[in-house]
């Protein structure tokens, strides 16, 4: 008995590729539609643009559509799809090329010399709504420590500083758990090649790791531990109480503003930088929602007519009972995690 658009539910994913070849989107809808989310996700840690793994998801889709008849079951519809989907976001990246950073520009705001100015700034962040169903196969043996981990925003700042095909291998080996031989054919590769990419992408990633190293593990999601440090914070950030904001901070604390160049690390540096707004008189509301597997808020500015507008969104990441990361992007995030562009100010 077939449901209304003509796919049974019983339909095995060889009856559905076969009779999607004969030109039934349905069937093709029903035997990829597992898999969407999962290649969303790992778009999103190839190209670190939710827009771009969005485009590339879509490009990924027609290009399987229209390579069905080549397809021939040697490897799993999957794998198949993975391979569409890397070398999609390898040919995005290619067409793209290196992105420019964004000029300061936050109204009446001065901001303070920032400690350096950042290589990633292209980077944008991924709703948690959109990670469920998505742990796909164990993680590979040199795996980052959690799949919680392995969508974090350090990790995939991480991965933005390697060369696109390290960043392919790395994901493939190390997060998804596919074999050397797997990924050398979905990179039309050799295994030595493939091993060497790995090992040197994890390289980078090790030093990367050492680097911030020290700090303690963050509380689980939704913990009474997390809940209490977020409702601090919040507190602290709507009343513009700058003392009590900067004791919940790490001493190597990490503050960055993607597409905005501009990072601040360390304690005095993030100080500097949140008595900037808050001394031009910037008074927020913060919605919560997540990001990156990270607590996260939709930043509304207060306005005199007592609306507040939405200016951004800031992803947190904890280190015990301390805030050791603030990641602050632009407005233009609002509507992917269903926020909207302003509320009634509740100052």
């Amino acid at each position: 008995m077939a449901p209304e658009g003509g796919v049974s539910v019983e339909a095995t994913t060889a009856e559905l590729i076969e009779r999607a070849r004969g030109g039934d989107g349905a069937a093709f809808r029903a035997a990829t539609e597992p898999y969407r989310r999962e290649l969303l996700v790992h778009c999103y840690r190839m190209l670190g643009s939710y827009q771009d793994a969005e485009d590339t998801l879509q490009d990924t889709l027609l290009a399987a559509w229209q390579g069905l008849p080549g397809f021939e079951s040697r490897a799993s519809l999957r794998t198949w799809l993975y391979r569409i989907a890397t070398n999609r976001c390898l040919n995005a990246v290619r067409a793209t090329g290196r992105r420019q950073a964004k000029e300061w520009n936050v109204p009446n705001v001065e901001p303070p010399e920032p400690t350096r100015l950042g290589d990633v700034v292209w980077l944008q962040p991924f709703p948690d709504v959109l990670l469920e169903g998505t742990a796909g196969a164990p993680l590979g043996p040199e795996a980052w420590s959690a799949q919680s981990e392995a969508i974090s925003l350090a990790f995939v700042t991480a991965l933005q500083t390697l060369p696109p095909r390290q960043v392919a291998v790395v994901i493939l080996r190390d997060v998804l758990g596919f074999h050397a031989d797997e990924v050398a054919e979905m990179l039309d590769s050799t295994i030595d090649a493939v091993n060497s990419a790995l090992k040197r992408g994890r390289a980078t990633l090790r030093a990367r790791q050492r680097s911030t190293a020290g700090g303690e593990p963050p509380p689980p999601a939704d913990s009474p531990a997390e809940r209490t440090l977020v409702s601090e914070f919040v507190r602290a950030y709507q009343a513009a109480d700058l003392d009590t904001v900067v004791a919940l901070l790490t001493d190597d604390v990490f503050v960055s503003m993607p597409p905005m160049p501009f990072e601040y690390e360390g304690r005095d540096a993030a100080a500097r930088f949140c008595g900037s707004i808050f001394r031009a008189g910037r008074r927020f509301d913060l919605v919560p929602t997540r990001a990156n597997g990270q607590p996260t808020f939709g930043t509304y500015l207060r306005s005199p007519d007592g609306i507040s507008h939405g200016v951004g969104l800031i992803v947190l990441a904890l280190s015990g009972d301390r805030i050791c990361a603030m990641t602050r992007f632009e407005n233009t995030a609002l509507p992917w995690f269903g926020l909207p562009r302003s509320i009634e100010s509740r100052g």
